[in-house]
């Protein structure tokens, strides 16, 4: 079985800044790319932290209402609030420490990484640390683009045939949109949860209907009694 990695489906053309560039060329970036970060990289381009439309906004918050509406900011504000409001440029903007995706990572184990850090895209590099690309989440639902007839076909043939040897006139599988039902006849009751595990497992299946029927069950079977004289 073949997944999609994060080299396939990430965006290699990366708008990244300079600690040093100016708060408000990142806005004006963000605006003429129709993009929401950046990420900040030294001189080896290394990323070294994220400047996200939220950071701006967070320095937006922090300036006093100039109208005097709005609910009052606090009179004693932390240090994080009073460098966030006099931030001028992206090192001074950015959210550090940065996490970053390897380009051979496969697409399930990366979506995991951004659902655990809470983060919306991650900067892709090499084996030196070097930016090579930024993965969003956008890019890894890519994989529910599929096509109905590459899943079945993968499925079939590549799942069910040679790594299972069960052959098409015993088990076939239909795809609809994403969704594959299985249905036919297989040998062991046991072997059921593996072959929906492995269907479920292919790029591009949204979920798996198991309609499969069994000869033998082989979960409840005892094993026959030893006497011992």
């Amino acid at each position: 079985m073949q997944h999609r990695t994060i080299d396939d489906v990430m965006t290699r053309d990366v708008i990244s800044v300079r600690p040093d560039t100016p708060a408000k060329e990142i806005v004006k970036l963000f605006s003429r790319n129709d993009i929401t970060a950046v990420p900040v990289v030294d001189e080896q381009n290394r990323p070294i932290g994220m400047v996200s439309e939220a950071d701006l906004l967070h320095k937006e918050a922090s300036l006093p209402d100039p109208e005097g509406r709005g609910p009052a900011r606090p009179a004693h504000r932390g240090t994080e609030d009073r460098s966030r409001s006099e931030a001028e440029t992206a090192g001074e903007l950015m959210t550090t420490p940065v996490v970053t995706a390897r380009p051979e990572w496969n697409v399930v184990e990366t979506a995991r990484l951004m659902e655990n850090q809470k983060v919306k895209r991650l900067p892709v590099v090499n084996e030196v640390g070097r930016l090579v690309g930024i993965a969003s989440r956008c890019d890894l639902l890519q994989i529910f683009l599929r096509n109905d007839t590459a899943i079945r076909e993968e499925i079939q043939y590549e799942v069910l045939g040679r790594i299972l040897s069960i052959t098409s006139d015993t088990v076939q599988a239909a795809v609809r949109d994403g969704v594959v039902t299985l249905r036919g006849r297989i040998g062991r009751k046991s072997l059921i949860p593996i072959v929906v595990q492995l269907c479920r497992s292919v790029d591009g299946v949204v979920s798996v209907h198991n309609e499969l029927e069994y000869s033998f069950d082989d979960t409840t079977s005892k094993p026959p009694h030893r006497v011992i004289r």
